[in-house]
């Protein structure tokens, strides 16, 4: 900025950018700072998660009983179609980039993320793509209904919402691009220093891997989506039979990019518990060295088993084999994961406040859904309960117990850094309990319907998946009224700062630089980076 020499010759600095945030909504609009950015993501996802919810009440209370009650099968399909895409594209991922924003430049001493302004542009392009995915359903023909994969040939026969779809997807992948360059150059360029790679917390290096990951994996969703578009409107046949095309080969590139996805989904998950399972034990992170490896080691064995989702496509067994054995072996830097967590427990001094608790019960039944996967990595029971309850129940288990589980964790643990209130501890172990043993009673009895043959994406079933059903669907509104509980009765109090005030560290062993800041965390943090020490546990003055 060139300095102005005022008439007396000294140097008047004529600041264009104001040092505190800007009033009313040009604060939200054209934030750039990387906490107002992190807030809009999360309460966005939060959006997001509820009408995702919503759906999935309607696929529930649809199958309450047998026969058709409320919905024709081509609004089923509709709903269970944008019930996935929603909540996955809309929930799960920006709440994870939401919480990368507010906490990697805390935890790595930055003074905010690289580029402002790109990550505003981030943010603001999944609104106009939420509008479109959310608003396909009062397009002419209804929402897409081919499932969230969008396999064709049925991609081809869907309405102009189709299009609409594949429109909101190229947004949101181009937005999680433009988020990933910027948590990776924030990371490789902006520690503080003396803080090394290794010395980095473990959240900051998952979510370093998976950018990478989101780099890699989501120009090739383009590509695929893409071929589909043509399919439908330029009279390519990439899989069309009728043209030489074939629509296993959008599989196999669907899942080339969707496998690498359900990682995105949970290596950020992994690095929050991995932030709270220590401070609750009162103990060092046990191997932390084998922590960031295996983060590694399961993005790179990602890439190699996206055909376990496609034993029932006709593969040839040495094709079988390989990707059974392959999706084997992740579980081995998966298992290295629980275990150190467990070992981090092991003889500490555990208290349970709510983030503990959490991410206990992240551990114990994300674990759960790490073997119904392993079951299912084998080919020849695969082929048997392909596409059945058995699968939804497994991958369930993953995300909602998995990666919505530790947000919730990352929420009750950073939130009064956020807002500088401390929540209700009862209220958040009662949302905990609530919301344990509601899930358990929803996707716990899918096994058994799986297991007996009932398939997905049905709206009729025959008599005897009755009472299975009926428990998972009161389940399912008992689950979904707990998290409407969380934003009445937790969220909003903190934001509007009612509540006992959050000392500068509330929890008495945590670590990490994020705590070196007042509680709230104030607008601009870290403007002259702090220098560590060689032991990289306190901050020098």
């Amino acid at each position: 900025m060139s300095a102005v020499l005022d008439h007396h010759g000294h140097a008047a600095h004529d600041d264009h950018h104001d040092h505190g945030p800007l009033h009313g909504w040009r604060r939200w609009v054209f934030a750039t700072n990387h906490k107002d950015i992190g807030t809009m993501y999360l309460l966005f996802a939060f959006a997001m998660l509820m009408i995702g919810g919503i759906l999935a009440l309607c696929i529930r209370a649809e199958l309450f009983k047998p026969g058709l009650q409320f919905f024709n099968p081509e609004l089923f399909n509709s709903f269970t179609t944008m019930h996935g895409l929603i909540m996955v594209f809309g929930a799960i991922m920006p709440a994870f980039v939401g919480f990368a924003n507010w906490m990697i430049p805390l935890q790595i001493g930055a003074s905010d993320m690289a580029f402002a302004r790109m990550n505003n542009f981030s943010f603001w392009l999944m609104i106009p793509a939420a509008i479109m995915l959310a608003g396909s359903f009062f397009m002419p023909g209804g929402a897409p209904a081919a499932g969230w994969t969008l396999y064709a040939p049925l991609t081809l026969q869907m309405g102009p919402s189709m299009d609409a779809g594949i429109f909101a997807m190229h947004i949101l992948g181009a937005s999680s691009i433009m988020g990933s360059i910027n948590i990776i150059v924030t990371i490789l360029n902006m520690r503080a220093p003396g803080m090394t790679l290794m010395k980095m917390p473990l959240f900051a290096w998952t979510w370093l891997i998976t950018a990478y990951l989101l780099i890699a994996v989501m120009p090739v969703l383009a590509g695929a989506i893409t071929m589909t578009l043509t399919d439908r409107h330029f009279g390519t046949s990439f899989f069309t039979p009728a043209g030489g095309g074939d629509p296993i080969m959008y599989q196999h590139i669907f899942w080339f990019f969707g496998h690498p996805e359900v990682y995105i989904m949970i290596l950020p998950a992994f690095g929050i518990v991995s932030a709270i399972v220590p401070a609750f034990a009162r103990k060092r992170l046990f191997g932390y060295t084998s922590m960031v490896y295996a983060t590694a080691s399961i993005a790179i064995l990602s890439f190699i088993v996206w055909a376990h989702h496609m034993y029932a496509t006709g593969m040839p067994v040495t094709g079988q084999l390989f990707f059974m054995y392959a999706t084997m072996l992740i579980a081995v830097p998966t298992g290295v994961k629980i275990f150190n967590w467990v070992a981090t427990m092991w003889r500490g001094s555990m208290t349970f406040e709510t983030p503990m608790l959490w991410a206990v019960g992240f551990i114990f039944v994300f674990t759960m859904g790490g073997f119904t996967g392993l079951i299912l990595s084998m080919a020849p029971v695969d082929i048997q309960l392909q596409d059945t309850y058995y699968v939804v129940a497994h991958f369930h288990y993953v995300l909602v117990a998995g990666s919505l589980f530790a947000l919730f964790a990352g929420v009750y643990y950073w939130g009064p850094k956020w807002t500088g209130v401390m929540y209700s501890e009862f209220r958040g172990k009662l949302h905990f309990w609530w919301s344990l043993i509601a899930f358990n009673v929803t996707f716990f009895p899918m096994h058994f319907l799986g297991l007996a043959g009932m398939p997905r994406r049905y709206a009729d079933y025959p008599m005897q998946f009755t009472d299975f059903n009926q428990i998972a669907s009161i389940g399912a509104f008992a689950f979904g009224f707990a998290q409407v509980y969380f934003f009445l009765f937790i969220v909003v109090p903190m934001m509007r700062g009612q509540g006992q005030k959050a000392p500068q560290k509330p929890w008495e062993a945590a670590e990490g630089l994020e705590w070196e800041v007042p509680s709230p965390a104030p607008f601009h943090t870290f403007e002259n980076p702090p220098k560590l020490d060689a032991s990289a546990t306190r901050v020098l003055g």
